[in-house]
C-alpha cells in the first residue's frame, strides 16, 4: 500500500475533560469516583417530575480558565442548549449542552509534530455540557446484583460537568494526534481544571479521521472513533482506521460515515452506529436555564489567578538556563515535576557550602538538576509507579546530594547509591554517606602518592603507553581507582596520571 505517498491522513479530536469540582454541574451531588452505583445520583440528575437544574459557577470558571489558557475568546453570552437523544443512561432524554453559543471559541494548542516540526493546532470551541449515566454489562458484585445478560444502569456520573474541546481537523498522523493530547492533558492538569485520571474517565477523547489524495483540500468521509482513553490506543486506533479506510477506497468502495469502537483485544475499529448529525439531535435552547454572562471583571479574576503557563515556562527554562528543548519539555511535562525542579534549584542556592555554585555558572548547575530529576528521581518514579508528588525523596534532600556530588566529596556512581538509600528511607545523604563510607578522596597529595605506586607497579602497562597504546591510560586509571576502593576523584586521578606520564 501506497498510503505514505498518495494519501493524506485527516484527524480532529473531541475531548471530554471532567471538571475538578466537588459537585455536579447542574445539582449538589458529589463527583467522587469509586461510589456504589446510583448513590451519588440527586432528584436532578434522575429527572425527577419538577425539579430545576442549577449552573455551577465553579464549571464556568474553570472554562474560563481554559479559555485563557489557550488563547480563546470568551463569549461574554452563552446559551445552554437540550442535545436530545435516547439512550438508557440519559434518564432525562436530552443532555444539557451548549451548541450554537459556546463559553469559549477559538484558541490553539502547540504542539511538536514528528514530521512538521513546531505547529499550533486549532481549536474550534469548548463547551460546558453534563455528562451522562454508564451502563454496565457484568455482575456489580458477589451477590449477583446483575445477572449475566443483564444491564445495569449507574447514574452516578450522570450530570458530571465537562469540557468538550474540539480541535479543527488539522493533525495528519496519529503521532501529531497523540502529541495533541498529551500536551491538552498537561494543560488541563496544569491549570488545575481536570485531574486528567484516564482510567477512571477523566479525560476521554473521540477521534473524527478521514483520508484523501495528497493535494486534495475537499475533506474526506470521516468515522469517529468514541471514548479512547490512553494514549497508546489512541495511536493504535487511528493507524488501523487510517488503513481500513485507505483499503476500502482502494478496493473501490465508499467508507461509510459512523461511530466505531475501538477493540484493544484485536487491535481494530468496529461499528457501533451510524454517524449522527446535528439536526438529528434537535438541539433547542434549555428553557429552564438563562443565557451564561459573564462579564470583564469575572474574567480578569479568573486571570490573576493563572499560573504561568507550561509554553512560557518552557521557554524560560531554555532562555535562561540554554536548556535543550526536550529537557524543557520533560520538566514542564506537569506543575509537580516544574515544582520539585524549581525547588530543589532554590534549595542548592541558598546552600553556602557549595563549591559549585561559587566555581560554575547557574545555568551549568541547572541543567545538571534537571538531569537528576529527568532521569533519576524519573526512574525511581516509574519503578514505584507513583508521581513526584509522591517521590520518597524530597526536593531539599535532592539538593543536598547533589551538593555532595558537586562538591566532589562523592563520585557520580556513589551519588546514584545514596539515592537509592535515600529512596528506601535510609536518611539524608550526609548520613548514608557517613555510614557507608562512601567519601570521595580528593586530597591531591594522597592521590599523587597512590598513582605513583601503581606507575612503580605497573612498568609493562606504562611503556605500553608511551608506545602509543591508549588503552593503557584507561589501565592505570582502573588500578588507582582499585587502589583506592573506587572513593579516588576520577577526574583528579586522570590529571596526576596524564601530568606524571608526560612528564
Amino acid at each position: 500500500m501506497n498510503g505514505k505517498v498518495k494519501w493524506e491522513i485527516v484527524i480532529g479530536l473531541e475531548t471530554h475533560a471532567q471538571l475538578s469540582t466537588a459537585s455536579k454541574i447542574f445539582s449538589g451531588a458529589s463527583t467522587a469516583f469509586g461510589a456504589a452505583p446510583n448513590s451519588q445520583a440527586s432528584a436532578v440528575d434522575i429527572a425527577l417530575p419538577g425539579v430545576l437544574p442549577v449552573l455551577n459557577k465553579g464549571a464556568v470558571e474553570r472554562a474560563i480558565r481554559f479559555g485563557l489558557a489557550v488563547g480563546g475568546t470568551i463569549n461574554k453570552r452563552s446559551v445552554f442548549a437540550r442535545k436530545n437523544y435516547f439512550y438508557p443512561d440519559l434518564p432525562k432524554g436530552y443532555q444539557i449542552s451548549q451548541y450554537e453559543i459556546p463559553v469559549v471559541q477559538g484558541g490553539s494548542i502547540a504542539i511538536v509534530s514528528p514530521t512538521r516540526g513546531a505547529i499550533k493546532v486549532a481549536l474550534t470551541r469548548a463547551h460546558l455540557e453534563e455528562d451522562a449515566g454508564k451502563s454496565l454489562h457484568e455482575g456489580l458484585d458477589s451477590h449477583g446484583a446483575l445477572g449475566r445478560g443483564m444491564t445495569g444502569i449507574d447514574l452516578n456520573r450522570a450530570g458530571t460537568p465537562l469540557l468538550e474541546i474540539v480541535s479543527e481537523p488539522e493533525m495528519r498522523s496519529a503521532e501529531e494526534a497523540v502529541a495533541y493530547a498529551k500536551t491538552l492533558h498537561s494543560l488541563v492538569m496544569w491549570i488545575g481544571i481536570c485531574d486528567g485520571n484516564m482510567q477512571e474517565g477523566s479525560f476521554r477523547c473521540d477521534a473524527n479521521v478521514s483520508v484523501r489524495l495528497a493535494g486534495e483540500t475537499q475533506l474526506g468521509t470521516r468515522c469517529e472513533i468514541k471514548n479512547l482513553n490512553s494514549f497508546r490506543f489512541m495511536q493504535q486506533a487511528i493507524e488501523f482506521e487510517v488503513h481500513r479506510q485507505i483499503e476500502i477506497i482502494e478496493d473501490g468502495g465508499k467508507v461509510v460515515q459512523e461511530t466505531r469502537l475501538y477493540d484493544s483485544d484485536r487491535n481494530e475499529t468496529r461499528s457501533m452506529r451510524s454517524k449522527e448529525d446535528a439536526q438529528d439531535y434537535r438541539y433547542f435552547p434549555d428553557p429552564d436555564l438563562p443565557p451564561l454572562v459573564i462579564g470583564e471583571a469575572w474574567i480578569g479574576r479568573v486571570k490573576e489567578s493563572l499560573p504561568e503557563l507550561p509554553d512560557a515556562k518552557r521557554a524560560q527554562y531554555q532562555q535562561r538556563y540554554n536548556m535543550f528543548p526536550e529537557d524543557a519539555a520533560a520538566l514542564t511535562a506537569s506543575v509537580e515535576v516544574a515544582t520539585y525542579f524549581e525547588e530543589t534549584l532554590s534549595a542548592l542556592r541558598i546552600r553556602s557550602d557549595l563549591k559549585y555554585m561559587s566555581q560554575g555558572s547557574d545555568a551549568a548547575n541547572a541543567k545538571s538538576v534537571a538531569n537528576w530529576v529527568i532521569n533519576e528521581i524519573g526512574a525511581l518514579l516509574n519503578r514505584a509507579d507513583t508521581t513526584i508528588d509522591r517521590s520518597a525523596v524530597s526536593p531539599t534532600q535532592l539538593a543536598g546530594l547533589l551538593a555532595q556530588l558537586f562538591n566532589d566529596a562523592i563520585s557520580s556512581r556513589s551519588a546514584k547509591d545514596v539515592l537509592a538509600a535515600m529512596w528506601a528511607g535510609e536518611g539524608d545523604a550526609d548520613a548514608i554517606i557517613a555510614a557507608k563510607g562512601l567519601r570521595q578522596i580528593s586530597d591531591s597529595g594522597a592521590i599523587e602518592k597512590i598513582v605513583d605506586d601503581v606507575l612503580a607497579a605497573d612498568p609493562e602497562i606504562v611503556a605500553e603507553y608511551k608506545a602509543g597504546k591508549e588503552k593503557a591510560f584507561n589501565s592505570l586509571v582502573g588500578k588507582a581507582m582499585a587502589a583506592t576502593k573506587g572513593k579516588a576523584n576520577p577526574a583528579q586521578v586522570n590529571a596526576i596520571l596524564k601530568r606524571k606520564l608526560v612528564g
